[in-house]
């Protein structure tokens, strides 16, 4: 079952339009650069981008900070919100459990599924991004890389930090495929489930902007989505990247849980 859905997931044009939206918009900017040669001040913008006309290596980076705020989770929330509610809505809900296929096994495929487009879409926009920033952008300086804190990180110390980040990003993203296949659970429209997925990273955002939410920020899962850009400070700085993992795995096992007891005991009847 598992591996039907993933052959699903990959040849479905759908799939691979939203993939080519989330990488269209790094390419635009990835050109802007190029032909102005006018990058943002440092400090301000998405992270990395700044950097990226002496360093074009930095550019994957660069592209993770312009399409993790808004593009991403938005595919991720289309993905989620359509894996049970998108059956029920086209009728095939129904006839997916008829088969001896039970409902805890049904579950775990489409959320694996999703994990694994948000593993390809993370890959395909870095791989895509690395070579729009070697092609159009800045060479490496020849002395390495400089860090975020001004110190030189080695082309070995730079891979390896930007291989966790890609995995970092990767487990943000779970937390919010995890909302959206629970939401996808309690109704037929893969739209209101997406919706509302949505719903809930905005409002993540906006009480981060208020103060009087403080006690809840450590808690929002939108509070650490940017915490990679720390791994490229030296020392590395761990603390919030740590956060971001604990909270992004609570919400991943938390929301798992309650879309499993909710679908196991829904009563089927699309």
């Amino acid at each position: 079952m598992i591996a039907v859905e993933l052959i699903k997931m990959v040849c479905r044009p759908r799939t691979w339009m939203i993939i080519a939206m989330l990488v269209a918009l790094p390419t635009l900017v990835a050109v802007l650069l190029a032909v102005t040669e006018l990058g943002p001040r440092p400090g301000t913008g998405p992270p990395f981008l700044s950097a990226v006309l002496t360093d074009g290596t930095l550019f994957p980076l660069a592209a993770l900070g312009v399409v993790l705020p808004l593009f991403l989770p938005i595919a991720v929330a289309v993905l989620g919100g359509d894996a049970i509610a998108g059956e029920a809505q086209t009728g095939t809900l129904r006839y997916l459990l008829v088969r001896p296929v039970g409902r805890t096994h049904l579950l775990l495929a489409k959320l694996v599924t999703v994990v694994a487009f948000v593993l390809l879409a993370v890959l395909v926009v870095a791989g895509v991004s690395y070579l729009e920033g070697r092609l159009l952008l800045g060479k490496a300086p020849a002395n390495g890389t400089v860090s975020l804190s001004g110190s030189t990180l080695t082309q070995d110390e730079l891979g390896w930090r930007t291989a966790v980040a890609l995995g970092y990003v990767v487990i943000c993203m779970l937390g919010v495929a995890a909302v959206a296949l629970f939401l996808s659970t309690l109704t037929t429209s893969s739209i209101a489930a997406a919706l509302g997925t949505v719903g809930v990273l905005i409002a993540s955002t906006v009480l981060l902007g208020l103060d009087a939410a403080a006690a809840l920020h450590p808690y929002l899962p939108t509070r650490y989505w940017l915490a990679f850009v720390d791994l490229f400070r030296d020392p590395v700085l761990w603390r919030d990247v740590q956060r971001g993992l604990i909270v992004q795995l609570s919400y991943l096992l938390v929301f798992t849980l309650a879309a499993w007891a909710s679908f196991t005991t829904k009563d089927i009847t699309d």
